[in-house]
């Protein structure tokens, strides 16, 4: 009877400690990501309109507006 009850507490310490570093190595990760220096958002689209040649055109045509407009 003691032996099957230690058995049981002992199991369920087991479970609670798992849970415990499951949820340790989360808030690490979660430090990590917050820790580490963000890139700017820019560079993340830096480049993603190169050789487009609808963005080309569009580039062009922005100018010719601008240039009519002076």
């Amino acid at each position: 009877m003691i032996s099957q009850k230690l058995e049981e507490s002992s199991q369920r310490l087991e479970v609670r400690v798992e849970t415990l570093e499951a949820e340790l190595t989360q808030m690490k990760q979660v430090l990590l990501g917050l820790h580490q220096k963000q890139s700017p958002w820019w560079l993340k689209v830096v480049g993603s309109f190169e050789n487009d040649p609808t963005f080309d055109e569009a580039v062009r045509l922005g100018q010719e507006w601008r240039k009519s407009a002076e």
